[in-house]
Protein backbone atom coordinates (compact mmCIF):
# COMPACT_ATOMS: atom_id res chain seq x y z
CA UNK A 1 0.00 0.00 0.00
CA UNK A 2 2.55 2.48 1.26
CA UNK A 3 4.67 1.80 -2.43
CA UNK A 4 1.48 2.42 -4.40
CA UNK A 5 1.30 5.93 -2.42
CA UNK A 6 4.50 6.46 -3.20
CA UNK A 7 4.28 5.84 -7.07
CA UNK A 8 1.07 7.63 -6.62
CA UNK A 9 3.30 10.67 -5.09
CA UNK A 10 6.16 10.63 -7.41
CA UNK A 11 3.45 11.23 -10.65
CA UNK A 12 1.72 13.27 -8.69
CA UNK A 13 4.17 15.81 -7.54
CA UNK A 14 5.60 16.16 -11.34
CA UNK A 15 2.19 16.75 -12.89
CA UNK A 16 1.63 19.54 -10.57
CA UNK A 17 4.53 21.19 -10.81
CA UNK A 18 4.16 21.08 -14.66
CA UNK A 19 0.82 22.21 -14.46
CA UNK A 20 1.73 24.99 -11.93
CA UNK A 21 4.37 25.85 -14.34
CA UNK A 22 2.11 25.99 -17.31
CA UNK A 23 -0.44 27.87 -15.66
CA UNK A 24 2.10 30.53 -14.67
CA UNK A 25 3.59 31.17 -18.02
CA UNK A 26 0.07 31.26 -19.70
CA UNK A 27 -0.91 33.63 -16.81
CA UNK A 28 2.01 35.51 -17.63
CA UNK A 29 1.77 35.51 -21.07
CA UNK A 30 -1.56 36.49 -21.35
CA UNK A 31 -1.17 39.28 -19.09
CA UNK A 32 1.16 40.61 -21.61
CA UNK A 33 -0.80 40.20 -24.42
CA UNK A 34 -4.53 39.47 -23.05
CA UNK A 35 -6.30 36.91 -23.85
CA UNK A 36 -8.37 37.46 -26.46
CA UNK A 37 -4.93 38.55 -28.61
CA UNK A 38 -3.36 34.89 -27.11
CA UNK A 39 -6.15 32.87 -28.14
CA UNK A 40 -6.23 33.92 -31.43
CA UNK A 41 -2.20 32.44 -32.08
CA UNK A 42 -2.10 29.83 -33.61
CA UNK A 43 -1.39 26.52 -30.91
CA UNK A 44 2.34 26.11 -32.33
CA UNK A 45 2.82 30.38 -31.22
CA UNK A 46 2.03 29.47 -27.86
CA UNK A 47 5.08 27.97 -26.72
CA UNK A 48 7.54 30.54 -28.92
CA UNK A 49 10.29 32.26 -27.17
CA UNK A 50 8.80 35.81 -26.04
CA UNK A 51 10.39 39.21 -25.74
CA UNK A 52 8.49 41.87 -23.78
CA UNK A 53 8.79 45.43 -23.00
CA UNK A 54 8.43 46.35 -19.39
CA UNK A 55 6.35 48.96 -17.50
CA UNK A 56 5.63 49.81 -14.45
CA UNK A 57 1.36 49.34 -13.66
CA UNK A 58 1.24 53.33 -12.44
CA UNK A 59 2.90 54.22 -16.03
CA UNK A 60 1.65 53.08 -18.96
CA UNK A 61 -2.68 52.32 -18.77
CA UNK A 62 -2.92 48.34 -19.26
CA UNK A 63 -5.25 49.17 -22.35
CA UNK A 64 -2.89 50.71 -24.07
CA UNK A 65 -0.70 47.73 -23.93
CA UNK A 66 -3.13 45.70 -24.93
CA UNK A 67 -4.23 47.90 -28.04
CA UNK A 68 -0.26 48.01 -28.86
CA UNK A 69 -0.36 43.93 -29.06
CA UNK A 70 -3.86 43.96 -30.49
CA UNK A 71 -2.60 46.27 -33.37
CA UNK A 72 0.80 43.93 -33.56
CA UNK A 73 -1.53 40.33 -34.05
CA UNK A 74 -3.37 42.22 -36.44
CA UNK A 75 -0.99 42.86 -39.02
CA UNK A 76 0.88 40.07 -37.87
CA UNK A 77 -2.08 37.78 -39.19
CA UNK A 78 -4.38 39.51 -41.27
CA UNK A 79 -2.08 42.39 -42.99
CA UNK A 80 -2.19 41.92 -46.98
CA UNK A 81 1.75 41.10 -46.65
CA UNK A 82 4.13 40.27 -44.64
CA UNK A 83 5.38 42.84 -42.21
CA UNK A 84 8.33 43.93 -41.37
CA UNK A 85 8.71 44.25 -37.86
CA UNK A 86 12.13 45.36 -37.63
CA UNK A 87 11.10 48.04 -39.39
CA UNK A 88 7.81 49.05 -37.98
CA UNK A 89 8.80 48.41 -34.45
CA UNK A 90 12.24 51.38 -35.44
CA UNK A 91 9.41 53.57 -35.93
CA UNK A 92 7.71 53.07 -32.75
CA UNK A 93 10.78 53.52 -31.02
CA UNK A 94 10.64 57.19 -32.85
CA UNK A 95 7.38 57.05 -31.76
CA UNK A 96 8.00 56.53 -27.99
CA UNK A 97 10.19 59.85 -27.92
CA UNK A 98 8.19 61.79 -30.32
CA UNK A 99 5.32 61.35 -27.48
CA UNK A 100 7.01 63.65 -25.66
CA UNK A 101 6.08 66.55 -27.91
CA UNK A 102 9.50 67.55 -27.08
CA UNK A 103 10.99 68.29 -30.88
CA UNK A 104 14.70 68.15 -29.51
CA UNK A 105 14.15 65.01 -28.13
CA UNK A 106 14.76 62.39 -30.78
CA UNK A 107 15.38 58.83 -31.13
CA UNK A 108 17.88 58.00 -34.19
CA UNK A 109 17.96 54.64 -35.98
CA UNK A 110 21.73 53.10 -36.67
CA UNK A 111 21.28 54.38 -40.19
CA UNK A 112 20.98 57.86 -39.08
CA UNK A 113 23.10 57.61 -36.31
CA UNK A 114 26.18 56.86 -38.79
CA UNK A 115 24.97 59.40 -40.82
CA UNK A 116 24.85 62.04 -37.90
CA UNK A 117 28.62 60.60 -36.44
CA UNK A 118 30.03 61.25 -40.22
CA UNK A 119 28.35 64.25 -40.31
CA UNK A 120 29.65 65.90 -37.17
CA UNK A 121 33.68 65.00 -38.10
CA UNK A 122 33.92 65.98 -41.58
CA UNK A 123 33.82 69.21 -44.03
CA UNK A 124 30.03 71.13 -44.23
CA UNK A 125 28.98 70.32 -47.43
CA UNK A 126 25.90 71.92 -48.05
CA UNK A 127 23.75 74.50 -50.18
CA UNK A 128 24.71 77.46 -47.61
CA UNK A 129 21.56 78.37 -45.71
CA UNK A 130 20.99 78.57 -41.27
CA UNK A 131 17.68 76.97 -40.33
CA UNK A 132 15.90 76.50 -37.52
CA UNK A 133 12.10 75.11 -36.52
CA UNK A 134 9.14 77.76 -36.66
CA UNK A 135 6.32 77.41 -34.03
CA UNK A 136 4.44 75.01 -36.77
CA UNK A 137 7.83 72.64 -36.35
CA UNK A 138 8.33 73.65 -40.05
CA UNK A 139 12.06 73.97 -41.40
CA UNK A 140 12.61 77.87 -41.65
CA UNK A 141 15.69 79.82 -43.63
CA UNK A 142 17.42 82.23 -40.79
CA UNK A 143 20.17 83.13 -42.99
CA UNK A 144 21.43 83.09 -46.93
CA UNK A 145 25.35 82.38 -46.71
CA UNK A 146 27.19 84.68 -49.16
CA UNK A 147 28.94 82.75 -52.38
CA UNK A 148 26.70 80.06 -51.49
CA UNK A 149 24.77 77.77 -53.64
CA UNK A 150 21.14 79.22 -52.17
CA UNK A 151 22.41 82.83 -52.44
CA UNK A 152 22.93 82.12 -56.19
CA UNK A 153 19.70 79.98 -57.01
CA UNK A 154 17.64 82.83 -54.74
CA UNK A 155 16.52 81.37 -51.84
CA UNK A 156 15.46 83.40 -49.28
CA UNK A 157 15.44 84.16 -45.26
CA UNK A 158 12.20 83.02 -44.15
CA UNK A 159 11.42 80.02 -46.98
CA UNK A 160 9.96 77.01 -45.12
CA UNK A 161 11.71 74.14 -46.76
CA UNK A 162 8.68 71.40 -47.42
CA UNK A 163 10.63 68.55 -49.63
CA UNK A 164 14.23 67.91 -49.74
CA UNK A 165 14.48 65.43 -53.00
CA UNK A 166 10.71 65.66 -53.43
CA UNK A 167 10.55 63.60 -49.99
CA UNK A 168 7.65 65.72 -47.87
CA UNK A 169 10.42 66.45 -44.74
CA UNK A 170 7.22 68.77 -42.72
CA UNK A 171 6.55 65.73 -40.81
CA UNK A 172 10.15 65.26 -39.36
CA UNK A 173 10.34 67.78 -36.15
CA UNK A 174 14.29 67.22 -35.80
CA UNK A 175 16.22 69.42 -37.52
CA UNK A 176 19.22 67.73 -37.78
CA UNK A 177 17.57 64.88 -39.15
CA UNK A 178 15.89 67.46 -42.70
CA UNK A 179 19.22 69.05 -42.19
CA UNK A 180 21.42 65.63 -43.12
CA UNK A 181 19.22 64.96 -46.30
CA UNK A 182 20.61 68.30 -47.37
CA UNK A 183 23.84 68.08 -47.17
CA UNK A 184 26.30 65.34 -49.24
CA UNK A 185 29.00 65.00 -51.23
CA UNK A 186 30.51 67.61 -52.83
CA UNK A 187 29.69 68.50 -56.39
CA UNK A 188 25.78 66.40 -55.68
CA UNK A 189 22.83 67.99 -56.61
CA UNK A 190 20.24 68.03 -54.38
CA UNK A 191 16.42 69.72 -54.96
CA UNK A 192 14.70 71.82 -52.03
CA UNK A 193 11.11 72.62 -52.18
CA UNK A 194 10.37 75.44 -50.60
CA UNK A 195 7.25 77.68 -49.29
CA UNK A 196 7.51 81.76 -49.86
CA UNK A 197 5.39 82.91 -47.36
CA UNK A 198 5.43 86.91 -48.66
CA UNK A 199 4.42 85.26 -52.22
CA UNK A 200 1.91 82.51 -50.88
CA UNK A 201 3.73 80.35 -53.36
CA UNK A 202 5.95 76.56 -53.45
CA UNK A 203 9.46 77.32 -55.47
CA UNK A 204 11.79 74.33 -56.53
CA UNK A 205 15.68 75.02 -56.77
CA UNK A 206 18.15 72.23 -57.92
CA UNK A 207 21.35 73.12 -56.28
CA UNK A 208 24.61 71.65 -56.44
CA UNK A 209 26.30 70.56 -53.39
CA UNK A 210 29.51 72.47 -52.23
CA UNK A 211 32.18 72.87 -49.75
CA UNK A 212 31.04 76.29 -47.70
CA UNK A 213 33.12 78.51 -46.45
CA UNK A 214 31.76 80.29 -43.86
CA UNK A 215 33.67 83.82 -41.43
CA UNK A 216 31.34 83.12 -38.74
CA UNK A 217 32.20 86.80 -37.17
CA UNK A 218 33.30 89.67 -38.74
CA UNK A 219 33.59 93.46 -37.60
CA UNK A 220 34.13 97.21 -38.59
CA UNK A 221 34.17 100.98 -37.02
CA UNK A 222 31.17 102.79 -37.65
CA UNK A 223 30.49 106.52 -37.72
CA UNK A 224 31.25 108.37 -34.40
CA UNK A 225 33.84 105.65 -33.11
CA UNK A 226 31.16 102.67 -32.57
CA UNK A 227 32.53 99.29 -32.63
CA UNK A 228 29.91 96.61 -34.43
CA UNK A 229 30.91 93.39 -34.18
CA UNK A 230 28.15 90.56 -36.02
CA UNK A 231 28.56 87.07 -34.62
CA UNK A 232 26.49 84.31 -37.14
CA UNK A 233 26.57 81.48 -35.10
CA UNK A 234 28.78 80.31 -32.35
CA UNK A 235 31.51 77.97 -33.36
CA UNK A 236 34.20 76.03 -31.51
CA UNK A 237 36.48 78.73 -31.85
CA UNK A 238 34.20 81.71 -31.98
CA UNK A 239 35.87 83.48 -28.18
CA UNK A 240 39.16 83.66 -30.12
CA UNK A 241 38.04 85.05 -33.25
CA UNK A 242 35.65 87.22 -31.02
CA UNK A 243 38.81 88.22 -28.43
CA UNK A 244 40.79 89.45 -31.67
CA UNK A 245 37.73 91.27 -33.28
CA UNK A 246 37.43 92.85 -29.89
CA UNK A 247 41.20 93.98 -29.38
CA UNK A 248 41.41 95.51 -32.92
CA UNK A 249 38.01 97.56 -32.34
CA UNK A 250 39.58 98.89 -29.24
CA UNK A 251 43.04 99.68 -30.37
CA UNK A 252 41.31 101.58 -33.06
CA UNK A 253 39.70 103.69 -30.21
CA UNK A 254 36.40 102.62 -30.30
CA UNK A 255 33.80 104.54 -27.94
CA UNK A 256 31.06 102.29 -27.79
CA UNK A 257 30.35 99.24 -29.10
CA UNK A 258 27.12 96.62 -31.13
CA UNK A 259 26.84 93.37 -31.30
CA UNK A 260 24.60 92.29 -33.36
CA UNK A 261 22.97 88.86 -32.72
CA UNK A 262 19.87 88.44 -35.21
CA UNK A 263 19.38 85.40 -37.07
CA UNK A 264 22.56 83.69 -34.42
CA UNK A 265 20.54 79.81 -33.78
CA UNK A 266 23.07 79.49 -30.80
CA UNK A 267 26.12 77.28 -31.14
CA UNK A 268 28.62 76.27 -28.58
CA UNK A 269 27.87 76.98 -25.02
CA UNK A 270 30.94 77.12 -23.55
CA UNK A 271 32.45 79.52 -26.18
CA UNK A 272 29.78 81.62 -25.05
CA UNK A 273 30.14 81.47 -21.77
CA UNK A 274 33.75 82.57 -22.50
CA UNK A 275 32.54 85.60 -24.86
CA UNK A 276 30.05 86.74 -21.66
CA UNK A 277 32.76 86.43 -19.11
CA UNK A 278 34.46 88.91 -21.28
CA UNK A 279 31.86 91.72 -20.96
CA UNK A 280 30.15 91.14 -17.69
CA UNK A 281 31.85 91.66 -14.17
CA UNK A 282 32.59 89.01 -11.90
CA UNK A 283 29.67 86.57 -10.97
CA UNK A 284 27.27 84.17 -12.34
CA UNK A 285 27.53 83.50 -16.39
CA UNK A 286 24.64 81.19 -16.71
CA UNK A 287 23.40 77.86 -15.02
CA UNK A 288 21.89 74.77 -15.76
CA UNK A 289 18.90 72.81 -13.70
CA UNK A 290 17.92 68.82 -14.43
CA UNK A 291 14.67 67.13 -13.21
CA UNK A 292 16.45 66.39 -9.99
CA UNK A 293 17.03 70.20 -9.08
CA UNK A 294 21.43 69.53 -9.72
CA UNK A 295 22.91 72.76 -10.77
CA UNK A 296 26.01 73.11 -13.19
CA UNK A 297 27.13 76.96 -12.61
CA UNK A 298 29.34 79.14 -15.23
CA UNK A 299 31.03 81.97 -13.58
CA UNK A 300 32.76 85.29 -14.80
CA UNK A 301 36.19 86.81 -13.41
CA UNK A 302 37.17 90.55 -12.66
CA UNK A 303 37.92 91.60 -16.51
CA UNK A 304 34.44 93.48 -17.61
CA UNK A 305 33.93 95.57 -20.89
CA UNK A 306 33.94 98.87 -20.24
CA UNK A 307 32.50 100.42 -23.34
CA UNK A 308 28.61 101.63 -23.73
CA UNK A 309 27.05 98.75 -25.46
CA UNK A 310 23.63 97.72 -27.53
CA UNK A 311 22.99 94.00 -28.41
CA UNK A 312 21.10 93.40 -31.27
CA UNK A 313 18.42 90.98 -31.64
CA UNK A 314 15.44 89.03 -33.38
CA UNK A 315 13.18 86.17 -33.31
CA UNK A 316 16.60 84.71 -34.98
CA UNK A 317 18.37 85.11 -32.32
CA UNK A 318 18.29 81.28 -30.12
CA UNK A 319 19.96 79.33 -27.54
CA UNK A 320 23.79 80.24 -27.05
CA UNK A 321 22.66 83.38 -28.17
CA UNK A 322 20.07 84.25 -25.85
CA UNK A 323 22.43 83.10 -23.47
CA UNK A 324 24.62 85.88 -24.40
CA UNK A 325 21.71 88.87 -24.59
CA UNK A 326 20.61 87.58 -21.39
CA UNK A 327 23.50 87.73 -19.33
CA UNK A 328 24.44 91.37 -20.26
CA UNK A 329 20.60 92.38 -19.55
CA UNK A 330 20.66 90.90 -16.35
CA UNK A 331 24.00 92.57 -15.60
CA UNK A 332 22.73 95.88 -17.10
CA UNK A 333 25.83 95.92 -18.97
CA UNK A 334 24.24 96.79 -22.27
CA UNK A 335 21.21 97.65 -23.78
CA UNK A 336 18.93 94.83 -26.20
CA UNK A 337 17.69 96.50 -29.29
CA UNK A 338 15.22 94.47 -31.74
CA UNK A 339 12.83 92.39 -30.93
CA UNK A 340 11.89 89.34 -28.57
CA UNK A 341 14.68 86.10 -29.20
CA UNK A 342 13.52 82.65 -30.55
CA UNK A 343 12.95 81.25 -26.80
CA UNK A 344 15.20 78.43 -26.75
CA UNK A 345 16.61 77.47 -23.09
CA UNK A 346 17.37 73.55 -23.34
CA UNK A 347 20.15 71.32 -22.56
CA UNK A 348 20.38 68.96 -24.76
CA UNK A 349 23.00 65.23 -24.59
CA UNK A 350 23.20 62.06 -27.36
CA UNK A 351 23.19 58.84 -25.73
CA UNK A 352 25.17 56.81 -27.92
CA UNK A 353 25.04 53.53 -26.12
CA UNK A 354 22.77 51.65 -27.81
CA UNK A 355 23.56 47.84 -29.10
CA UNK A 356 21.96 47.47 -31.65
CA UNK A 357 24.02 51.03 -33.19
CA UNK A 358 20.80 53.99 -32.84
CA UNK A 359 21.10 56.67 -30.17
CA UNK A 360 19.00 59.62 -28.36
CA UNK A 361 19.14 62.87 -28.70
CA UNK A 362 17.55 64.45 -25.52
CA UNK A 363 16.75 66.80 -23.33
CA UNK A 364 18.81 66.89 -20.00
CA UNK A 365 18.44 70.30 -18.42
CA UNK A 366 17.21 73.76 -18.57
CA UNK A 367 19.36 77.09 -18.61
CA UNK A 368 18.88 79.61 -16.19
CA UNK A 369 19.73 83.44 -16.71
CA UNK A 370 21.80 84.84 -13.69
CA UNK A 371 18.81 86.46 -12.62
CA UNK A 372 16.86 82.93 -12.23
CA UNK A 373 14.74 83.17 -15.11
CA UNK A 374 14.04 80.71 -17.60
CA UNK A 375 14.31 81.56 -21.39
CA UNK A 376 12.63 78.54 -23.16
CA UNK A 377 9.19 79.36 -24.49
CA UNK A 378 9.68 82.87 -23.65
CA UNK A 379 12.77 84.42 -25.28
CA UNK A 380 14.79 87.34 -24.44
CA UNK A 381 12.22 90.92 -24.50
CA UNK A 382 14.75 93.53 -25.99
CA UNK A 383 14.93 96.76 -23.50
CA UNK A 384 14.32 99.13 -27.05
CA UNK A 385 11.99 97.17 -28.64
CA UNK A 386 11.69 97.90 -32.88
CA UNK A 387 10.50 95.90 -35.77
CA UNK A 388 13.19 95.89 -38.74
CA UNK A 389 11.48 97.42 -41.96
CA UNK A 390 9.30 95.19 -43.63
CA UNK A 391 11.08 96.05 -47.20
CA UNK A 392 13.97 93.69 -45.70
CA UNK A 393 11.67 90.54 -44.13
CA UNK A 394 13.48 88.04 -46.62
CA UNK A 395 16.86 89.66 -46.98
CA UNK A 396 19.80 88.05 -45.10
CA UNK A 397 20.78 90.99 -41.95
CA UNK A 398 24.65 91.23 -44.22
CA UNK A 399 22.93 92.54 -47.24
CA UNK A 400 20.89 95.33 -45.51
CA UNK A 401 22.73 98.35 -46.26
CA UNK A 402 23.75 100.17 -42.19
CA UNK A 403 22.02 103.20 -43.40
CA UNK A 404 18.87 101.39 -44.04
CA UNK A 405 18.47 98.87 -41.26
CA UNK A 406 16.26 100.75 -38.64
CA UNK A 407 16.98 98.27 -35.70
CA UNK A 408 21.13 99.07 -36.39
CA UNK A 409 20.31 102.85 -36.43
CA UNK A 410 17.91 102.73 -33.09
CA UNK A 411 21.25 100.62 -31.57
CA UNK A 412 23.48 103.45 -32.83
CA UNK A 413 21.72 105.85 -31.29
CA UNK A 414 21.26 104.23 -27.67
CA UNK A 415 24.87 103.64 -27.70
CA UNK A 416 25.84 107.42 -28.59
CA UNK A 417 23.13 108.16 -25.92
CA UNK A 418 25.44 106.64 -23.06
CA UNK A 419 28.70 107.46 -24.76
CA UNK A 420 27.09 111.24 -24.01
CA UNK A 421 25.80 111.18 -20.88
Amino acid sequence: MRRKQKILLCIFLPVCFVAVFFMGYFYSVIRLMSWNVFASRPIKDWFKQQNAIYFDVDQVDELNIEAFNKVKNVLENKYYKDVDFNEAFSVAIKGLSAGLKDPYTVYYTPEEMKSYLEGVSGNYVGIGVSVHMDENYLLTVADVFADSPAKEAGILRNDKIVKVDNEDVTTIKDADLIVKKIKGEPNTKVRITVYRPDESKYKEFELVRRVINISWISSEVLDDDIGYIYIKQFDDDIYKDFENHLNSLLAAGIKGLIIDLRDNPGGSYYQVVQIADRIVPKGLIVYTEDRYKNRSEQFSDERDLNLPLAVLVNGYSASASEILAACIQDYGKGVIVGTRTYGKGLVQEIDTGFTNGGGLKYTKAVYYTPSGRSIHGEGVSPDVEVELSEEFNTTSIEDISHDKDNQLKTAIAEVMAKINE
